[in-house]
């Protein structure tokens, strides 16, 4: 029983930092600090517009393959495959 607390603990968690790393990033870098990210450019186009538009959806990617390989630890380690 305490290695399902365990493991539900380490998966709260894993979820807790993807929900923040995507707030931050969509939320965050998309809306609140988009005047700010507008002065600088990437690939021509002004930051604050490329988060709200490419930058988000890599970052929503790669948290899904982040995810996928840390569940996939996690698993392998309290033998939940």
């Amino acid at each position: 029983m305490e290695n399902n607390n365990t493991y539900w603990q380490e998966n709260l968690r894993l979820i807790l930092i993807s929900l923040v790393i995507w707030f931050i990033v969509s939320f965050g870098f998309g809306i609140l600090l988009v005047d700010e990210l507008n002065e600088f450019r990437l690939g021509g186009y002004k930051l604050g517009f490329w988060f709200a538009q490419q930058g988000s959806i890599y970052a929503f990617l790669g948290l899904i393959f982040w995810y996928s390989k840390k569940m996939n630890d996690l698993d392998e380690k309290y033998d939940a495959e």
